[in-house]
């Protein structure tokens, strides 16, 4: 089921909208009231990192184990969260 979003909202949130959308979620965006698009995943399933991608989360996760700060017990990297705020 498609989550149903503003025109206004979409805009303001459209990369944490395209995050969502390549996971799998689909949103209805309403202009005045009215259902004017709906955007959906362009392929089925979850992103797939390129190699270059997976190198470099490699290289950040290495760095953090190194580093002298430690995370808290269970903490796990989450490169969505990390570029939403």
């Amino acid at each position: 089921m498609a989550k149903t979003i503003s025109l206004r909202d979409a805009n303001q949130r459209f990369a944490a909208i395209v995050r969502e959308v390549e996971g799998g979620a689909e949103y209805l965006v309403t202009r005045r009231g009215a259902p004017a698009v709906r955007i959906v995943p362009a392929r089925p399933g979850k992103r797939v990192l390129t190699p270059e991608q997976e190198a470099a989360l490699a290289r950040t996760l290495d760095r953090i184990k190194k580093s002298r700060y430690r995370s808290p017990k269970g903490w796990r990297f989450n490169r969505d969260e990390a570029h939403e705020r």
